[in-house]
């Protein structure tokens, strides 16, 4: 029975990984890393297809993200340092440990916020519109996040407080090859020191329903001038904010409340007030491209302004330039169907002129033949009348001299 139950139990609950990290000679492969790795290649492969079916240029997300990825991984390092500074330099921190990011730690509001002042760096250098970049990368880093998040599973981090649901997550002890505990890179023995909410699956869900959500929105509706980057923002937020009421592990709080709940509300509202007063629309191809003139700075606001009406103007002339082709493509359809005919009837004219053109040119010939014909039969019947009666007449007065002899012989019998 207790045999049976245990079986059970482990059939229940989600095992965690037996070990984060594997050494290949003097070299660690964590699992944390290669998360992270694979997730911003996935990242920046997606966001370059967006951006290229928005109308931008080949290789500019590339570019960008030469300059985005340093600034976001700093900045995620230094945001959770930050929040939980007592782990480094508390009393029993080491300060040195903060720059061991392989560890893990890294606040996803300082990678989100470092990684866009390099991402606005690199639109400068290249002159291309950073809202419009955001709104091509968003689905891409929701998913690099969710992709992330699977580190956080190998690293047996960011879990929740202990439950006996189903589908919670074992947690176990790990020791080094000395035997001394170290849930970070050690081994595990297998030995369950105990069951809790997986809240980094809870979050990966959620990001993947977030980015199915923000690419129906975008195709549908045809999201613009960082309007989709701030619905992106606005809903990993949402998701977040439930998701640290469930976890129990150490973290900052201010009033009893962590740290990162009051970070999820304050930007949700910030992220929603820019999509209410953005410019509404979608940047047009042309508006992508590298531009010749230098554009405004964040602060300032007229020229920002200014540049957003043209922006608008421009995509609702695109947007009724793309309602009326349609039109346009069908009359221009029906006038070459009706030059196709005409030209069909010109063919048909000049194929009946040739034909009756030949068919009198026979006509004449023939008409030639005939009048040569009766011209050689009159030659012939007045040669006949000038030379042929003479043998008629020498005829005729044999005739007649036969008579008169006859006659004669008459005449000697009735003598």
């Amino acid at each position: 029975m207790s045999n049976g139950a245990v079986t059970a139990d482990v059939l229940a609950y989600i095992p965690s990984p037996s070990q984060g990290v594997w050494h290949i000679g003097a070299f660690p492969l964590r699992a944390y890393a290669l998360c992270i790795i694979t997730g911003i290649v996935v990242a920046i492969w997606w966001g370059e297809r967006r951006w290229q079916e928005r109308g931008g240029q080949k290789g500019a997300i590339l570019d960008i993200a030469m300059f985005a990825v340093p600034f976001g991984l700093v900045g995620g390092r230094l945001y959770h340092v930050a929040t939980d500074w007592q782990k480094y330099f508390g009393a029993d921190g080491h300060p040195i440990d903060a720059l061991k990011i392989y560890q893990g730690g890294l606040g996803i509001w300082g990678a989100v916020f470092l990684g866009g002042v390099g991402a606005w760096i690199g639109c400068r250098v290249y002159r291309i519109p950073l809202p419009a970049l955001g709104d091509a990368i968003a689905p891409p880093i929701l998913l690099a996040q969710a992709i992330g998040r699977l580190g956080n599973y190998f690293n047996q981090e960011l879990y929740g407080r202990k439950t006996d649901l189903p589908w919670g997550l074992e947690i176990y002890l790990r020791f080094d090859d000395q035997g001394r505990l170290d849930m970070m890179n050690g081994v595990s023995t297998g030995v369950v020191d105990k069951v809790v909410q997986p809240t980094f699956l809870y979050e990966m869900i959620w990001n993947l329903l977030i980015v199915l959500l923000l690419v129906q929105i975008d195709k549908r509706y045809r999201i613009g001038h960082g309007r989709l980057f701030a619905l992106y923002v606005a809903g990993y937020c949402l998701g977040r904010f439930f998701v640290e009421l469930l976890r129990d592990d150490e973290a900052t709080k201010i009033a009893g409340i962590r740290i990162n709940s009051f970070t999820s509300a304050i930007v949700f509202l910030a992220a929603v007030a820019y999509f209410v007063f953005a410019t509404k629309g979608r940047e047009t191809a042309d508006q992508l491209q590298p531009s010749t003139v230098a554009r405004p700075w964040p602060w300032q606001i007229g020229a920002l302004r200014a540049a957003g009406a043209e922006s608008e103007a421009a995509s609702k002339a695109a947007a009724a330039a793309e309602a009326v082709q349609p039109k346009h493509s069908a009359e221009q359809n029906e006038a070459e169907a009706v030059a196709d005919k005409d030209a069909e009837a010109d063919d048909e004219d000049d194929l009946s002129d040739q034909q009756g053109a030949e068919q009198i040119a026979d006509e004449s010939e023939k008409a030639g033949s005939s009048v040569g014909e009766s011209a050689t039969e009159k030659k012939d019947s007045t040669k006949s009348e000038k030379y042929g009666n003479e043998p008629d007449t020498a005829g005729d007065n044999s005739t007649e001299s036969d008579a008169e002899q006859g006659k004669v012989e008459i005449s000697k019998k009735d003598d």
